[in-house]
């Protein structure tokens, strides 16, 4: 448990460092004015840290394969910590987006470097519950970023402190882990099988050591003999590992997950901001009863129930934005033409002005004044300026428009949350931590995390522009399509591995993997051709 918390220290960072930017960037825009009128520098300064992400998926592995797990955790908390101080004392905007990439090539290593040194130092049967332990405190390190927002509104220095006290836990995290051991099955890999049998010695009870000692042994042999055919540089080294048929499947399955884990979870980090301390705090809760199933009910079972959740709750989601949408305040049209040097021009030129609603005018780039009396009442479209949104004596509204639909899509949001946390928001992470060979583990996890920042990125990049071309409705219904694709591939390609040791998912692979469904298919045929 120290040794899964202090690494685990590391989704706390990679959490909080999603969740801390969203508040930050709106006392940057006061400090700077060019980053307040330039959109473009908002978006550069939100997903640099994707960017270095993607850069510390891409070398994160080879570090830990060639300098250890515990070296590699521990680069990544100079990088983040160095990062967070650089954004506090950012005299620029340049040196905002250059600690961002800092940090996101510290978050980008972390997030498959902890999860894997937990697994390699973990009994089979709490794998899946200790290797969670990166997941729970990853959404902690989210409600954690929100709280910390709240905290310092009212100080000076209001954003700087929000990034740079990251730099706290990054440096608590590197003294904790000067103090624990690396992981036994690198270190069984460099041939200091003394100090892999002596870690090893105070996980496991001493009946099961020279079990776990036979199956490193076994498996670092044939690794070996790989490696001398393979070679040993980066390049023949991922060459080596597309060709093994055990690593492609693992790929396979661990891409998989990892491009579905950013695909099903887009809501929770791209929508309803004012709500962001309690769908964070559902996501800490989903983790929680993630940790207790885990390795009771397996990998494969909570991703696919997790997954039928997610797309009842964005179809149920697309539904009500349909009807908020049709039910929107109706435009009053006398007002609208009858209040001089305020008509909005853009939604007058529409088809059928006459008839439109808030919906409509929003869409047409306008602003929407409701009615004094009753919101949900014909109101006003205005120009979009801060003169009419001054003139408006009911509520402005320019991002959405009232509903009496909003408590459904809070209820649904909750939901949705809840089914996500506990199956897709943490099981990509075990899986990928236990999947691969051991020589291969590295590579294998590298790709399979670049994939991961790489579909964070497209999401960042296409929700809002999907947003204004389809619609809430249209663009949630787009993303639970997705999501049915992405059950289709975890069924067909994803193995169960609880309870199973690391070698033993090798071999599994190995012999190849086939659902349930088809195993029976294989027998009956077996029954009916071959002779008794």
């Amino acid at each position: 448990m120290r040794l899964a918390l202090s690494a685990g220290i590391g989704g706390l960072l990679f959490g909080y460092d999603t969740g801390v930017i969203s508040g930050a960037l709106l006392y940057i825009r006061e400090d700077f004015e060019q980053v307040d009128r330039k959109t473009w520098l908002q978006e550069l300064i939100l997903s640099m840290a994707v960017a270095g992400a993607i850069g510390g998926a891409a070398i994160g592995g080879w570090i830990s394969d060639r300098f250890g797990r515990k070296r590699s955790i521990l680069l990544a908390d100079v990088l983040f910590a160095v990062g967070a101080l650089v954004m506090a004392f950012a005299p620029a905007p340049v040196m905002i987006i250059l600690g961002r990439i800092l940090v996101g090539l510290g978050v980008g290593m972390t997030s498959m470097t902890a999860p894997l040194y937990i697994s390699e130092a973990s009994p089979a049967r709490i794998r899946g519950a200790l290797v969670s332990t990166n997941g729970l405190l990853i959404t902690g390190g989210q409600f954690l970023s929100y709280l910390i927002n709240l905290a310092f509104t009212k100080t000076s220095w209001t954003w700087r402190w929000m990034l740079g006290i990251a730099a706290v836990p990054a440096l608590f995290q590197l003294i904790l882990m000067l103090s624990l051991p690396e992981s036994p099955r690198w270190l069984y890999r460099q041939n200091k099988e003394e100090e892999a049998r002596s870690i090893l010695e105070k996980i496991f009870p001493a009946n099961e050591v020279d079990d776990e000692m036979n199956a490193l042994k076994l498996s670092v042999e044939a690794e070996k003999a790989d490696e001398h055919a393979i070679g040993d540089n980066l390049i023949q080294k991922l060459k080596g590992a597309l060709s093994n048929v055990v690593v492609r499947r693992g790929l396979y399955a661990g891409i998989t997950v990892q491009v579905a884990h950013q695909f099903a979870g887009f809501a929770s980090n791209e929508t309803a901001l004012a709500l962001s301390l309690i769908t964070s705090g559902l996501n800490a809760v989903g983790s929680i009863v993630s940790m207790v199933f885990f390795d009771r009910y397996g990998r494969r079972r909570l991703m696919l129930v997790s997954m039928v959740g997610i797309i009842l709750c964005l179809v149920s989601l697309s539904i009500i934005f349909l009807e908020a949408a049709s039910h929107a305040p109706k435009v009053n049209q006398l007002d609208t033409n009858s209040i001089p040097n305020t008509t909005c021009c853009s939604y007058i030129s529409t088809p059928k002005p006459s008839s439109g609603n808030c919906m409509s005018c929003l869409k047409a780039g306008c602003g929407f004044c409701s009615n004094t009396a009753n919101e949900y009442s014909p109101g006003t479209c205005l120009e979009l300026t801060t003169k009419q949104r001054d003139w408006c004596r009911g509520t402005w509204f320019k991002d959405g428009c009232p509903s009496e639909f909003g408590f459904l899509a809070v209820v649904f949001l909750g939901f949705y949350i809840l089914s996500y946390s506990p199956g897709m928001g943490t099981v990509p992470w075990i899986v990928n931590s236990e999947i691969y060979p051991l020589r291969y583990r590295g590579i294998g996890g590298d790709l399979a995390a670049v994939s991961n920042w790489i579909s964070n990125l497209m999401v960042s990049l296409t929700f809002l522009s999907l947003t204004k071309a389809l619609g809430s409705a249209g663009t949630f219904f787009l993303f639970g399509g997705v999501c049915v694709i992405g059950f289709s591939f975890i069924y067909w390609l994803v193995p169960e591995t609880k309870g199973l040791p690391i070698e033993e998912v090798e071999k599994m692979l190995e012999s190849g993997y086939k659902p349930k469904l088809l195993r029976a298919k294989s027998k009956d045929k077996t029954h009916l051709f071959c002779p008794k």
